[in-house]
């Protein structure tokens, strides 16, 4: 028996659709509903490593936990990390198959993956009550529909129901609603079921009055009203945003337990990849993080966070030209904290050589850390656990840098005291974990060590759990579904597909 599904799309990119997605989700799981999320082609340098070694996007690690169920690399089946303005790794099925340019992709190779997308989907739909689809960017790129495999390409080939979120916060949610339905195909348009506005601030009855106007124009119907909510959008999939931090800030309201608050300074390097690192730190009260780009910015910084990124070469080569990268080497000198993740430590070595990334050859690093880095062909992909600063770590990798350590101190290491990564010289520290600073008890002593060292008078909160936030953030995303959107309508919609006789709307894509 196939399950039910439901494709959430959106206006724009970023109308909201992996929160809906996942609002959905945490909404179905609650009424005991067995449910899924599933996005065939992700863009997004923040990826996430499942238990048996597969890279997905993080947005869709992030649904499964609002699913309450383990990640896999069936819910996310194409990713594509850029790695420059024109081409981007192909990642299928969780592992690395090759580089190539949005020419080539759009050109016939993403066509050629509309079946194991299908096959991956309809797996999910085997074994779940109903799987949950995001697409991405708008259904009407109508340059890219012949090639679709995402939005109306998987909608009609799986028989599903779309639902089109517009972000009203923008301006022109009717006209983009409207004008998203009239330029698809008359075929495409019969599995357009309807709309959910999304971050709206006001009276609902006033926007009525236009959702029963856009009703008789189109013969869809509106599923809900989403109110504005500062800090939902967690494990973005681009952009720049600390999600938790919002959340923290405007719901916490207790003081830092200390008397002074740690500041953090975080390098907006190139293709950074996985920035959702520093989301653990944002979420301690006291704790105040902040994206930077020029040397002057880490003056005040009780912690530079050199985080990865998809570009080492390109984003060493960025550091030095904005002169981050002698005030990063000065500030190690000076015994003033800095953390480099995953490209960011690689960065803070002493040589890289990159065969495969930029194919640069030999590089010099910042050599703050007394470590070499070898690119592999092969990507590491783990989910490792270990010991650092007396507490139980984890944490995932994803990169092609191979570091050999020839000094310093070990960072994470094993239950009997040997490296398992990374390196600290002084209060310079690198790993290659994504996520470590996860784990409370890790991150409560390091900051308790970044905070002696800058000599402020901060503790970290006792009682702050990162996963406890995480949930609640989830439970909130559930809470709005559950209470403006009509959950009766939406789960007929799931269950039995799109309504049958809605009108197509002029003038229909281009032939």
């Amino acid at each position: 028996m196939t399950g039910g599904g439901l494709l959430v799309a959106g206006t724009t990119s970023d109308a909201g659709k992996s929160v809906v997605t996942a609002g959905i989700c945490r909404w179905l799981v609650r009424q005991g509903v067995k449910v899924a999320p599933f996005k065939a082609q992700n863009m997004s340098l923040n990826s996430f490593v499942t238990r048996e070694g597969a890279e997905i996007g993080r947005a869709q690690a992030m649904q499964a936990q609002a699913c309450r169920v383990e990640p896999t690399a069936l819910m996310n089946p194409v990713l594509l990390k850029p790695g420059g303005e024109q081409s981007s790794q192909v990642v299928l099925l969780g592992k690395p198959v090759g580089e190539l340019s949005a020419r080539g992709y759009h050109g016939g190779r993403q066509q050629r993956l509309l079946g194991t997308v299908l096959d991956c989907l309809a797996e999910l739909r085997g074994t779940y009550d109903a799987v949950i689809c995001e697409g991405a960017g708008s259904p009407a790129e109508i340059n890219l529909r012949r090639t679709d495999i995402v939005n109306m390409g998987i909608a009609r080939n799986a028989r599903l129901p779309v639902l089109v979120v517009g972000d009203i916060d923008r301006g022109g949610v009717f006209a983009s609603f409207f004008g998203t339905v009239a330029l698809l195909s008359r075929e495409d348009q019969e599995w357009v079921a309807g709309f959910l506005v999304n971050k709206f601030r006001g009276d609902v009855s006033l926007l009525e009055p236009g959702l029963d106007m856009l009703h008789r124009l189109t013969g869809r119907r509106t599923y809900g009203v989403l109110p504005y909510r500062h800090g939902l959008g967690i494990d973005e999939e681009d952009g720049l945003r600390v999600s938790l931090r919002g959340t923290v800030r405007e719901s916490n309201v207790a003081p830092p337990v200390g008397e002074d608050v740690l500041r953090v300074a975080v390098c907006a390097v190139p293709l950074m990849s996985n920035f959702t690192d520093v989301d653990a730190l944002a979420a301690e009260p006291g704790v105040v993080v902040r994206f930077v780009d020029r040397p002057e910015e880490l003056a005040d910084a009780d912690l530079v966070v050199v985080p990865g990124t998809r570009g080492t070469v390109r984003a060493l080569e960025w550091l030095r030209e904005r002169g981050l990268a002698e005030a990063l080497v000065r500030r190690a000198a000076e015994g003033r904290p800095v953390l480099g993740i995953c490209g960011g430590f690689q960065v803070l070595g002493e040589h890289i050589d990159d065969e495969v990334e930029s194919r640069r050859g030999p590089v010099t690093g910042l050599g703050v850390l007394p470590v070499r880095v070898r690119f592999a062909r092969e990507k590491t992909l783990t989910r490792p656990v270990g010991e650092a600063l007396g507490e139980r770590v984890e944490g995932y990798e994803i990169h092609h840098g191979v570091a050999s350590v020839e000094g310093g101190e070990a960072f994470i290491c094993d239950d009997e005291g040997h490296r398992l990564d990374g390196c600290r010289v002084g209060h310079t520290w690198g790993t290659h974990w994504h996520g470590s600073l996860e784990s409370d008890g890790f991150r409560r002593a390091f900051l308790r060590e970044v905070a002696a060292a800058a000599g402020r008078r901060f503790v970290p909160s006792p009682d702050t759990s990162f996963a406890a936030l995480r949930e609640e953030q989830l439970d909130r995303l559930g809470d709005l579904i559950e209470q403006h959107a009509d959950t009766d309508a939406l789960w007929r919609l799931i269950e039995s597909g799109t309504p049958q006789g809605l009108p197509f709307i002029p003038p229909g894509a281009p032939a």
